[in-house]
């Protein structure tokens, strides 16, 4: 068997756990796991987890010798079941001959020490992981919990979430002089001393005890140019391992939760003991009782009509089309959408509502406060960018997909300014044939796969005498380009 114990947060090992411990003939941990044990026999071995393959081998040699060896121990942060060494331990020595002993996780003790409850709020790890998807997440989320790592820690995330009117609350050191008073500094975030790391694994490279970059202001994905809007009461991996980092505190370290704006997060040197990082719109952290945990579940229609959104003069996508650019742009939580030439936003919206972060560009200032209308009145965050594209865009962080429902003339330089930088796909809406050669040859430069179909529905209309026509809607061509896997020895990737 495997003896896999959780530490930090300052709660004392379960008896049982201080039991294994005591009979180990192999111990597993970080620095400052192994140097807090105190029950380690003089006779075990001990084995200082940094990149995780070679410990997996160290394991799999001890399981090799006689029982009488003594077990393996394998001292983690917090639940490391969450986020942590569980899953690595299970696919390597399978989770049959696992016994696992949880901490309190870091997250949970950090929403714990606010008082709020986190069945609704959003867990994302940046530990080893590129850091916009978490921004994304955070854009897109009232309550999200944000699992640090080196370069991808509060200053970074500060730094991408600028304009965004989130508030950051960054727990550091937890567990640390517990039953002493941890210190909680609202608003100026002014204090020293508060930090980021991570205990754990990540499979094939992390380390147990890994600290953050120091402030580097402006890394990340930036966050655009525009304001938040929405203020409804929106309801709320791969084989590596992030880091659940409630651990044992660096030492000297005391708890810190602290309140700070992402720009204060950006500029201060957070050190090596941050725990987790909650984001939130503080207008919105208490949401009604749930079902189910974790992000909210998905809308139950999309391609709403246009009743549903406030418009001028028709002058909105239809839902027939919507519909389809909707499933050619895939969009899901922890992505980023663009919708050019928003107009109402009908595209930006829907978008939100699967769960996405979205910036809708508008050239006019009467667009744009109506794209904000509607993102209200539908309980979303999109971010709406006054301006004209392609000028624009440079100053907005790269987009995942992208729909462009307007351009005019300009609209060809357009796409071809979209589809340089989108990752997945673009989707052009537009009613002239004139422009089609145009944009089709656009996507294809850019490298993507091109297709599209012409868009002619019919709706159900009402005449006297309870009798019914079909009356036809503007026809509209719908063009897509989808960037190809890249592939490497024949494989898709």
């Amino acid at each position: 068997m495997i003896t896999v114990v959780g530490t930090g947060t300052g709660a004392p090992l379960p008896p049982d756990a201080g039991a294994a411990l005591a009979g180990a003939g192999l111990v597993v941990g970080g620095r400052r796991h192994l140097a807090a044990a105190t029950t380690i026999p003089d006779t075990a071995e001990r084995v200082v987890l940094g990149p995780l393959a070679p410990a997996l081998d160290a394991i799999e040699q001890f399981l090799e010798k006689p029982a009488d060896q003594g077990r393996v121990v394998v001292l983690a942060s917090g639940d490391p079941g969450f986020f942590g060494i569980v899953r690595a331990l299970a696919e390597r020595f399978g989770a049959e001959r696992l016994e696992v002993h949880p901490g309190v996780s870091s997250v949970a003790t950090a929403f714990a020490r606010l008082g709020l409850t986190w069945d609704d709020a959003v867990v994302v790890s940046a530990h080893g992981r590129d850091l916009r998807t978490a921004v994304n997440v955070c854009r897109a989320h009232p309550k999200v919990a944000v699992l640090t790592g080196p370069g991808s820690g509060p200053a970074e995330l500060g730094a991408a979430l600028r304009s965004s009117g989130r508030v950051l609350v960054v727990a550091s050191a937890l567990g640390a002089g517990a039953g002493s008073g941890a210190t909680s500094d609202a608003g100026s975030g002014s204090g020293s001393g508060a930090a980021a790391s991570n205990a754990g694994a990540t499979s094939g490279t992390g380390s147990p005890s890994t600290s953050n970059a120091g402030a580097t202001s402006g890394t990340g994905s930036g966050a655009g140019t525009g304001t938040r809007s929405g203020t409804g009461s929106t309801p709320g991996l791969s084989t590596g391992t992030a880091p659940d980092s409630g651990s044992v505190p660096h030492s000297g370290e005391r708890e810190r939760v602290e309140r700070v704006t992402p720009a204060e997060a950006a500029v201060r040197d957070w050190g090596p003991a941050v725990s987790v990082v909650l984001c939130l719109d503080e207008s919105r952290v208490l949401s009604p009782v749930r079902t189910v945990a974790g992000p909210p579940s998905g809308p139950a229609q999309w391609a709403l009509e246009e009743g549903e959104f406030t418009h001028r003069d028709s002058m909105i996508t239809k839902f027939e089309v919507r519909a389809l650019a909707l499933a050619r742009l895939g969009p899901r939580l922890g992505e980023h959408v663009w919708d050019i030439g928003a107009g109402s936003g009908s595209v930006a919206v829907e978008c939100a509502r699967l769960g996405a972060a979205v910036t809708a560009v508008e050239k006019t200032l009467d667009g744009v406060e109506r794209v904000r209308a509607n993102a209200a009145a539908h309980g979303v965050d999109v971010t709406a960018v006054h301006g004209a594209a392609p000028t624009v865009l440079s100053d907005l962080p790269d987009p995942d997909a992208v729909f462009i429902g307007g351009g005019g003339r300009e609209l060809p330089a357009i796409v071809t300014a979209c589809a340089r930088r989108a990752r997945r796909s673009v989707v052009v809406a537009m009613a002239a044939l004139d422009r089609v050669p145009a944009v089709r040859d656009a996507l294809v430069a850019a490298g993507l796969d091109c297709d599209g179909v012409l868009l002619q529905s019919s709706r159900l209309a009402p005449l006297p005498g309870d009798v019914t026509r079909l009356a036809a809607t503007n026809p509209v061509f719908l063009l897509w380009g989808v960037r190809p896997p890249v592939r490497s020895e024949g494989a898709a990737q």
